[in-house]
């Protein structure tokens, strides 16, 4: 059995460490085993699971790129673990760090994955762009979720592409399993926009809830079904209050049950800023959901065929609302068939990254 070193900040409920999840699950851990460098001293959603599947969590300090005491506790991790012949980096453009210290640290397969194909425009934004044009330099390879990832990550520079597959059987429609959901959630009569995903710039729940709006006005009965949490949700709550919509947006926080959940949605929106190929995009399409998503996130993650809206982010939020509303009675169908056509299933993705470790492996010992 080999152990590869996953490296991240901390295993909680988002898109990449759901991704790596999925994957983790469905390796013959007879073979291949994963372990994760964390860069949080808490303990996160997924960390128990982890353990149980004979996982390791190692902790060390925030990343801070530029500081000399930070890669020197990271360079002195690698030297007291050098089982670790594979460490897999999903830092996105702070990648180059780790890679950099696993480099000299005689780690002989290196890998960078890019999971965005952008970052905000903050006060960090330079400085991680001096960082993501490192990677290629102590990257021995590269993986993206899609095109636009790779593309912008990696700019000219060959990479492989890894799916943000999922299991898609836990994601087919059923209409019994709905109608007990929305009991739950108390919308049975109502028309259910959801969305998945931290309260954070990127995923642009502002505007999020100005489309909402407008939605209400067209559909009075309609409730927003917000799942997930982040630093930016008691801005969104204050927003929602203002707007006098506190009755009908639900607010879930971090849930394990998002198969279920988007059984009891009506329709899908994502108006995001920018993504990679964001894996409730995925559940979303598998649970045979009316999707309407943002010119902002890639073509590459539309993977069915008429469940797929796209609308620019300069459209005005009432003309977004319009085609929501226009979702409204449409049937749930299976295309699960389509989901596996594409590559998106995670029984076979997970076998075709296990050789890939295992090649890797077998090449470099």
């Amino acid at each position: 059995m080999i152990r590869v070193l996953q490296v991240v900040t901390y295993m909680g409920r988002g898109g990449l460490e759901t991704m790596l999840m999925n994957y983790y699950r469905h390796m013959n851990r007879d073979k291949v085993q994963f372990d994760f460098l964390v860069h949080r001293d808490f303990e996160a959603d997924y960390d128990q699971e982890i353990l149980s599947m004979g996982g390791k969590l190692f902790h060390v300090s925030r990343l801070i790129p530029w500081s000399r005491g930070y890669r020197e506790k990271l360079k002195s991790f690698f030297h007291a673990h050098p089982e670790y012949k594979i460490v897999h980096v999903h830092q996105d453009c702070l990648s180059s760090v780790a890679l950099e210290c696993a480099k000299e640290c005689g780690v002989l397969v290196r890998i960078a994955h890019s999971h965005n194909s952008n970052q905000d425009k903050n006060i960090k934004y330079i400085m991680k762009q001096h960082y993501r044009k490192k990677i290629p330099q102590f990257a021995t390879e590269l993986f993206a979720c899609g095109k636009d990832a790779g593309d912008w990550m990696f700019t000219g520079h060959r990479y492989k592409i890894l799916y943000n597959a999922i299991n898609t059987s836990v994601y087919t429609y059923s209409f019994e399993k709905a109608v007990t959901i929305r009991e739950k959630l108390h919308v049975e009569q109502n028309l259910v926009i959801g969305h998945v995903g931290r309260f954070d710039a990127q995923k642009n729940h502002t505007f999020l809830l100005d489309i909402f709006s407008e939605c209400v006005n067209i559909v009075p009965n309609a409730r927003l079904l917000l799942v997930g949490d982040g630093e930016g949700r008691t801005q969104i709550q204050e927003k929602a209050k203002s707007l006098g919509l506190e009755e009908k947006v639900i607010f879930t926080g971090v849930r394990n049950d998002v198969a279920d959940l988007l059984q009891a949605m009506d329709v899908f929106v994502f108006p995001s800023l920018y993504e990679g190929v964001p894996v409730t995009m995925i559940e979303a399409q598998a649970s045979g959901l009316p999707c309407v998503i943002s010119d902002g996130v890639p073509k590459d993650c539309v993977i069915t065929s008429g469940l797929v809206t796209s609308m620019k982010l300069s459209d005005r939020p009432c003309d977004w609302a319009k085609h929501i509303a226009a979702q409204l009675n449409r049937k749930r169908e299976n295309h699960l068939e389509e989901i596996q056509a594409a590559g998106y299933d995670i029984v076979t993705a997970a076998k075709e990254l296990e050789n890939f470790y295992l090649k890797k492996y077998g090449e470099e010992s």
